[in-house]
């Protein structure tokens, strides 16, 4: 406030507009950190209500253009939840591979001829089918865990409860809206803020959205308002709104209970940031939102803030060309930068980020959160224009053109942010040298101004460009389990890694034995049970002398002798935070407050999975089972990384004596010791056991 109220009196007499606009665009971010500090000040945060007996609900899985193995997995996970119904197939695409789907698993199909009011028709047409009190809703790439009607039939108690939203999580850590830091164990979504901070907020005014998939939704409650929102591209937070006007009541449940598939790249990313942008201005210029009856007071600032997020582009297009201008017109919206304006615009520039990262609850990373808004401003903008134009499109690329080509295509408004800013700098200081027409001080400052703006377009183009030559056909998961290869004269044991439903990478001796285009017949020794596979070898990689650096690896793709088979691998694989628990990935960072309480000796935290460390796979003689094997996992060990932790699906007594083999990269090493400090860590697979090997 202090700083903000003195701005005007600081304006540029002889350059108003850009003045106001860089004041504009000052107001524009301190009214939205006020809305975002009164959603997010405190958080509602719940924990799970008991099912009512005899409650369940039918699910909705719509799909249009979906891949069969993509359906097929979620259909299959919705079928394996508590408390489930019938599971309805609503398939848009008409497809006679759909139908034969939906009678293999015994689901449910249902097909429209047209496919008027896209998504939100095919779930109104499921509506008039349906008679469940209940409707579980997932997009067709979101597998459910077993648990997830459990943990959110419950809430339904209340009778004024229209539905319960859970998070929308993602397996495919390698996408464009991830970023992954292995040596400190963290990996965060461009998402996250919001289902881990801004949801929760909202919950508390009673304005949770419902966001189309990994939500129950009250059949009653759709009645009463018609059904889905139709006539904008976004009827889930249009639904969300026509409920809260009704007086119905939404809650969100923040438990991770669903995992889909994140865009992979920038373009499918912007094309889906379009459309969420352009569906929320089309639902204000319909709904009013400040004007609607119905809406309480909290409500609406909950709304009107995530409306205004949009706007949020134009005002970084004004701050990224800001530095442009005063380098090379010699133009400053400000009389000078002197002491009375850096008394000012430091505390404010040094509050803005800590008061961020506080209420972010160390989910807000501004560093990575600036290179997603610097991706997003140019498609922000465009999509505001829907509060004014009822259709829009997304600049659509030419056909062809490479992934790599086609993203630099779209990029072009970052790339014209970091060649001005770029080109400025150098301006900007010959023109200084020449002509002296602006202060040194104002020279510095707004050189520094337009390297932190080139800089994080650099850091965010790269990262575009470099996931753009994304080759995968389907993510592989970082979970290492035993090979049991059968080979003559005699088997071995490999270590698989980077395991997908289409193959995985093997090390260890079975590399010097085969040869690319060789089949290795074995058995994935999974946790939940031995899985036959046949691994047709894609590629080898073997040091030219042994007891050199590096170790034998073979790329293999897998043949199922049935689909049974694959399955079972997708099971364990699919709807599970196993990838996470088991490689003891956080989500979050410690804020500086958090910081700060750690210097002066208190820690906070309480314990959790091992981070930072690698993991293998162990084999272990069950206790009174002479020939069951089970098979675990235990930390790689090293000088300097402490005592070994075991991770077991099995529940053992502690003091137990453990004499087992560990998979490793060159083969199977015996270990062997005593387990203590038993602690249980819930997964969607199954509970893992966790124990600290003691000599």
């Amino acid at each position: 406030m202090w700083y903000l109220t003195w701005r005007p009196t600081s304006f540029n007499p002889d350059a108003m507009l850009f003045s106001s606009l860089i004041y504009g665009a000052e107001l524009f971010g301190f009214v939205g950190a006020l809305l975002y500090l009164f959603m997010c000040w405190s958080l509602k945060l719940r924990s799970a209500l008991p099912v009512p007996a005899g409650m369940t609900a039918d699910v909705f899985v719509p799909t249009i253009n979906e891949p069969v193995d993509m359906v097929r997995r979620t259909l299959m996970s919705a079928k394996r939840m508590k408390h489930v119904g019938q599971v309805w197939l609503l398939d848009d695409g008409d497809r006679k591979e759909m139908q034969d789907l939906a009678a293999e698993l015994g689901c449910r199909y249902l097909a429209r001829t047209e496919n008027s009011d896209a998504k939100a028709g095919n779930l109104n047409n499921a509506l008039h089918h349906c008679v469940a009190d209940f409707i579980a809703i997932f997009d067709a790439d979101h597998a459910p865990a077993p648990a997830f009607l459990q943990e959110t039939l419950g809430f339904f108690a209340d009778a004024e409860t229209a539905f319960v939203q859970t998070p929308q999580d993602f397996y495919n850590l390698d996408s464009f809206q991830h970023r992954i830091d292995r040596s400190e164990s963290l990996v965060w979504s461009e998402q996250m803020l919001f289902f881990r901070v801004i949801q929760p907020g909202k919950d508390r005014l009673n304005s949770a959205f419902f966001c189309g998939s990994c939500a129950v939704i009250r059949h009653a409650a759709l009645d009463d308002i018609g059904g889905f929102a139709t006539g904008t591209v976004t009827e889930d937070i249009h639904t969300s709104l026509l409920l809260h006007k009704r007086g119905w009541k939404s809650v969100y449940h923040g438990r991770s209970l669903a995992f889909g598939l994140a865009p992979s790249t920038a373009i499918p990313f912007l094309k889906q940031r379009l459309r969420w942008g352009q569906g929320a201005m089309q639902m204000w210029r319909r709904e009013g939102v400040l004007t609607t009856p119905g809406l309480t007071l909290p409500q609406r600032l909950s709304y009107l803030a995530t409306l205004m997020a949009y706007f949020e582009g134009w005002q970084r297009a004004i701050l990224f060309l800001g530095p442009v201008i005063v380098l090379g017109f010699g133009v400053l919206p400000i009389r000078a930068v002197d002491h009375e304006f850096l008394i000012r615009f430091v505390p404010y520039i040094v509050l803005n980020y800590w008061v961020f990262e506080e209420v972010a609850r160390g989910y807000g990373r501004s560093l990575l959160t600036e290179q997603y808004t610097m991706i997003r401003f140019a498609v922000f903008i465009t999509a505001t224009f829907g509060f004014f134009l009822r259709k829009l499109r997304f600049v659509v690329t030419p056909k062809r053109m490479g992934e790599a080509d086609a993203t630099r295509w779209t990029l072009w408004p970052q790339y014209a942010v970091l060649a001005l800013n770029a080109a400025a700098i150098p301006v900007g200081i010959f023109i200084h040298w020449r002509s002296g027409n602006l202060e040194t001080g104002a020279v510095v400052a707004n050189v520094l101004w337009a390297s932190l703006t080139l800089g994080v377009a650099a850091l965010a183009i790269r990262y575009a460009l470099r996931l753009a030559g994304f080759k995968r056909r389907e993510y592989r998961f970082p979970l290492p389990v035993p090979f049991k290869a059968h080979l003559e004269p005699r088997g071995c044991t490999a270590r698989a890694s980077d395991i997908s439903p289409l193959g995985c990478r093997l090390s260890g001796d079975v590399a010097t034995k085969v040869s690319v285009g060789s089949v290795i017949h074995g058995e994935l020794l999974l946790p939940t049970g031995v899985l036959p596979v046949d691994a047709v070898v894609r590629s080898l990689s073997v040091p030219e002398k042994p007891g050199t650096a590096g170790q034998p690896v073979i790329g293999c793709e897998f043949q199922w002798a049935s689909l049974d088979d694959r399955l079972q691998l997708e099971t364990f694989l699919f709807g599970s935070d196993l990838q996470l628990r088991l490689n003891g990935w956080e989500e979050r960072v410690r804020t500086p407050l958090e910081k700060v309480s750690s210097w002066l000796g208190n820690t906070g935290s309480g314990p959790r999975m091992p981070a930072a460390r690698g993991w293998s796979p162990l084999l272990y003689r069950r206790p009174g089972a002479d020939h069951a094997i089970g098979v675990g996992f235990i930390s790689v060990g090293g000088p300097d990384r402490g005592p070994r932790t075991v991770v077991t699906l099995d529940d053992l007594p502690d003091g137990s004596q453990v004499s087992a083999h560990e998979v490793t990269e060159t083969g199977p090493r015996h270990v062997s010791g005593r387990l203590a400090d038993n602690e249980l860590v819930q997964t969607h697979a199954a509970p893992l056991y966790l124990y600290r090997l003691t000599a």
